[in-house]
């Protein structure tokens, strides 16, 4: 009986696709990813569009490429990792017609990340499949809602938002993520901008992994080194940005100098030296701290062994947050199975005891990361483990943390000329910070005024006072400088520090110098930088990114504004920002209409008409300063729930688990209650208003029809039309999911014009019938139709500027009411009806509703159709500029031959040709095979491809429809498919290129024929 109730209940919630992703999900987690990864070395070369639509769902490429970047985080799985990442930003990227396309490919990584890691619980994998699914629809609304659920902020679809990050950490030095997974969460956040610091030295391979990555997602990154110079009793940091290189490979060549490799291979000494004083806390921790938690909790921790926490690690430098962080992994476990024991016991034991389990349980659930570095790692804990923030033994200590900062910067000015260096503020005083700068002697060009890491701990007394010092230095007020000398000497005068007392006779030297400290400044200026100092590590904290609010939407703003759970941190730093708009000529509509356009350009306000606009922020030169409520926010909030989720209450997983409802239903399920759900209100309306049996009981199915018809004519119209693929089904088109919204809200339209409009405002409230006056009526109807229309859209998360045009083209549709009116009033009089205005009166709703669908079939049917051309050209352009590449490619591989007739003899060339020469032709046979998918499966292939080919030379023609002779490898081709070129699901994709490849050459080359025998000007250009 419960295993037939349960499969009901599963017929009713969730589709078989959430089923099958979940599984496919699950397989290839269990797979083994290396050979997953063999057998998919020419995967990422294909277009998200291309052929492999044919061998596996969008959602099961994005899962590959997740579980690909979070399973490989060692260094010999770089290149792996950059394939993914190139493979997960074209599938987002490259998605359907959307309103929020990159907005909604964010949304669709973070589900399919927890997806991932929901592995064994099997309701929250399908609830997240079904979420993924319900997602890469695109509406709006729905994508807005998961943005919101993430606690991500939308962006701006231009992808022009000043968001940026000028402090983050990877998995090489303290963080969680790789380099690659940095980058990519980077972009989910949306961040533009991102200064990734590493401790002492660097890689070359993770510079070229951090450089590789940040490219293929467009994001602009700098890589900082921070080294920490001798300061008097303490350390200074300082970050050195080298700057100045012509690309990736250029900075790799450069960190393999050997001045440069000797600069390194002495800070691994200084990380080696800090990882000796980790293990020796680890093992203090171990004797001292261990036995008091298992005392005190209950618990049975055994001690940590130091293999494992080096594993752990991995390739970063190990920390004592990585310890914390370790401690932390090995304890939960255990809290959560002493808490299910006291869950047990609790509804028996006495108040006093219960009490006691509450107290032990809320000591457990506080023990986060944070928590237990504070209590256990920190030095005053540990004082039989030298403390190394201080400067202690010289000869102990590697030689490079003996350097003070003028020599260390010396040091770093003689490998390069370009570089930028920022001095950390972390126990940072505004006197160090004057010192640092005049001892430097001006190469301290940036500070680091702002660090959300330091701000959460309560390190930022400091600030106002430094972020002082920096205005008056920019501003070269000499004054002011002087005042805050003299404010600093009196402070270290009366200071009880010796050391303090030591360094008046310093200040007073600077204060006699003041006009050179003053001009070390005057051209280049002292710029701030503000960071999160994210590791991702810690739940306490505001995690990685900030952005200026004015970069983004007014919708992001106010959610900003209204946030109450788990609110952002607006920072007291304001940034001045200007929107530039750049307006370029050369669109289609300039190449259609070049003399409209400049008769129309003439009229005032429509200078631009017809160009494209591209918008850009930028944020003013020297513009940040430090204010009350400044206008740059965190991208990241706090953990609304507790930091490791136990309680004597219901569990976490119980918690988990959402209560089946209206989103989770069946898809099938769910659109017919939306069509149900309209065609009540429609049907009864008909049916009580009308006595005639025709309107009484099919007013609403004319009605819907009327509505399906138009939706189901705008989709065909828009894909292809009568000249769409051979392979193609008219229902291809359609998307049902949005019929079924069309016919749901079309159905309270019925009762709004019909009868609160039609009948009761118009004809028995103001006397207003089609025999009295049919233009009024009409009029009215379409306007109220058009406010419905509009309201609608805008409830569903449609773009305002769609929206409203719903409500124009109701308007336009007032002049198509009165003609159908007209020809339905002859048409009745011809055959000889007595009452033709009465007929037409009770017919008036529908024949408004008819006008309005015409005219929006035409608008939306064009739209789609040029939706379409545009996504055609864009893929079309890709495959093409990758085209040439392998071409050149091919020249440079025969320099002596003729590489057009080598093609046409592509079986003979694959016989003789190298190894590397063989490779380039199987990219080659990739790119036509999707241009042959585009041809026969993509809406609007055969239009977009003949624009393209009118842009081409005859020459540039000729080359291109030549290299499709590769298709003809059918037995190389073939076993590229068998080997696993596509995959484990090559069947369908092997017999669509078996069976169709010949037609598509054959009509390629007709269409080709064509184009040549067109006059030169008969198809324009792309």
């Amino acid at each position: 009986m419960k295993a037939s109730s349960s499969s009901r209940t599963s017929r009713i919630f969730f589709d078989r696709r959430d089923h099958y992703l979940v599984q496919m999900v699950n397989d290839m987690l269990a797979a083994d990813t290396s050979q997953l990864q063999t057998q998919r070395r020419f995967f990422h070369q294909f277009h998200p569009r291309g052929i492999k639509e044919m061998a596996e769902s969008k959602g099961l490429r994005i899962a590959y490429a997740v579980i690909h970047l979070l399973k490989s985080l060692e260094g010999g799985q770089i290149s792996h990792r950059l394939s993914a990442l190139r493979a997960l930003r074209d599938e987002v990227v490259c998605s359907t017609n959307q309103d929020l396309q990159l907005n909604t490919g964010r949304v669709l990584i973070e589900i399919m990340k927890d997806l991932v890691r929901a592995g064994g619980n099997d309701h929250r994998q399908l609830v997240l499949a079904h979420d993924f699914r319900l997602v890469a629809m695109g509406k709006p609304r729905i994508v807005r809602l998961y943005l919101r659920k993430y606690h991500l902020l939308e962006m701006p679809e231009e992808w022009n938002q000043l968001a940026f990050d000028d402090h983050v950490h990877d998995a090489n030095t303290k963080g969680r993520k790789s380099a690659t997974h940095l980058i990519m969460d980077a972009w989910i956040k949306g961040i533009r901008r991102l200064r990734v610091i590493y401790y002492n030295f660097i890689r070359p391979e993770t510079a070229a992994e951090l450089l590789e990555a940040a490219s293929i997602m467009g994001i602009m990154v700098r890589v900082g080194i921070e080294f920490s110079a001798r300061f008097y009793d303490r350390f200074a940091q300082l970050i050195w940005v080298p700057r100045g290189f012509s690309d990736p490979d250029d900075f790799i060549k450069f960190l393999r100098q050997p001045l440069v490799r000797a600069l390194m291979d002495e800070g691994r000494q200084v990380s080696e030296y800090e990882r000796r004083h980790v293990m020796a806390v680890l093992d203090s921790f171990n004797r001292h701290h261990r036995p008091a938690i298992n005392h005190d909790l209950g618990l049975d921790l055994l001690p940590l062994n130091p293999g494992d926490f080096s594993a752990f690690v991995g390739l970063g430098q190990a920390s004592l947050l990585h310890l914390a962080k370790f401690i932390h992994t090995q304890l939960m476990p255990l809290m959560r199975s002493r808490v299910r024991d006291l869950r047990d016991l609790y509804p028996a034991a006495d108040k006093d005891e219960q009490r006691r389990m509450r107290i032990i349980v809320n000591r457990m659930d506080e023990l986060d990361t944070d928590i237990i570095h504070d209590l256990f790692l920190e030095a005053g804990e540990n004082p039989e483990v030298p403390d190394i923030s201080r400067p202690g033994d010289l000869e102990k200590m590697p030689a490079m943390m003996g350097l003070s900062p003028r020599e260390l910067v010396d040091r770093l000015s003689a490998l390069h000329s370009g570089y930028r260096i920022t001095l950390n503020l972390t126990n940072m005083r505004v006197e160090d910070v004057l010192e640092m700068l005049y001892d430097c002697g001006g190469r301290i060009t940036r500070l680091e005024i702002f660090n959300l890491k330091d701000y959460a701990g309560g390190k930022v007394d400091q600030v106002p006072q430094i972020a002082g010092l920096q205005a008056a230095i920019n501003s070269g007020n000499v004054i002011q400088l002087k005042k805050m000398t003299l404010e600093m000497i009196d402070g270290l005068r009366q200071s009880v520090n010796p050391v303090d007392r030591q360094r008046v006779e310093k200040f007073r030297k600077i204060l006699s110098d003041l006009e050179t400290f003053k001009g070390m400044y005057m051209i280049r200026p002292l710029k701030p930088r503000v960071g999160s100092d994210s590791t991702g590590q810690s739940p306490r904290l505001h995690g990685m990114g900030l952005v200026v609010m004015d970069s983004l939407p007014p919708r992001a703003q106010k959610a900003v504004r209204e946030e109450k759970e788990s609110p952002r941190l607006i920072i007291p730093f304001h940034v001045d920002t200007e929107l530039r708009l750049r307006y370029m000529q050369g669109g289609d509509a300039e190449k259609m209409f070049p003399r409209l356009l400049q008769l129309v350009r003439m009229i005032p306000g429509l200078r631009f008409a017809g160009m494209q606009c591209r918008r850009e922020w930028y944020a003013r030169e020297n513009s940040t300063r430090m204010v009350g409520r400044g206008n740059v926010v965190t991208l990241g909030g706090l953990q609304p729930v507790s930091p490791n989720r136990l309680s004597l209450g219901q569990s976490a997983a119980e918690a988990d688990r959402k209560p089946r409802a209206w989103p989770y239903l069946n898809t099938r399920l769910k659109n017919s209650l939306k069509i149900a759900f309209g065609f009540i209100p429609a049907f009864l309306t008909f049916f009580l208003a009308y006595d005639w049996w025709v309107l009484a009981f099919f007013g609403a199915f004319i009605w819907f029809g009327i509505t399906g018809l138009r939706n189901v004519l705008q989709s065909v119209l828009g894909g292809g039309g009568i000249r769409r693929s051979s392979l193609l089904r008219w229902n291809d088109y359609i998307s049902w999911d949005r019929l079924s919204d069309s016919l749901m809200f079309t159905g309270f339209s019925v009762p709004l014009l019909d009868y609160f409009i039609k009948t009761l405002l118009l004809n028995q409230g103001l006397g207003i019938t089609v025999a009295t006056h049919p233009i009024i009526l009409y009029a009215v109807m379409a306007l109220v139709n058009g406010i419905y229309l509009t309201s609608h859209n805008l409830y569903r998360g449609l773009p305002p500027e769609a929206a409203f045009a719903n409500f124009f083209r109701s308007i336009f549709s007032i002049p198509v009411a009165f003609a159908f009116n007209e020809v339905a009033g002859g048409i009745l009089i011809l055959a000889g009806v007595a009452d033709a205005t009465g007929i037409l009166q009770q017919w008036a709703a529908v024949i408004s509703k008819a006008a309005s669908d015409s005219v929006a079939g035409f608008i939306e049917g064009t739209v789609d159709r040029a939706r379409n051309i545009r996504h055609r050209i864009s893929d079309y352009q890709n495959k093409i500029k990758a085209f040439i590449g392998i071409y050149a490619r091919l020249e440079m591989l025969f320099p002596e031959n003729d590489v057009m007739e080598l093609l046409g003899k592509s079986d003979q060339l694959l016989d003789s040709a190298s190894e590397e020469a063989r490779q380039t032709i199987n990219m080659l046979i990739i790119t036509m095979l999707d241009l042959l998918y585009f041809w026969m499966y993509q809406p609007r292939a055969w239009t977009a491809l003949k624009k393209i080919l009118c842009g081409m030379t005859s020459d540039e023609r000729r080359i291109l429809v030549k290299a499709h002779e590769v298709l003809k490898l059918e037995r190389h081709i073939s076993l590229m498919f068998i080997d696993g070129m596509l995959g484990r699901n090559f069947s369908k994709p092997l017999a669509f290129y078996l069976n169709r490849s010949a037609q598509y050459l054959a009509e390629l080359n007709r269409l080709n024929e064509d184009i040549g025998g067109c006059p030169e000007d008969a198809c324009g250009s792309v």
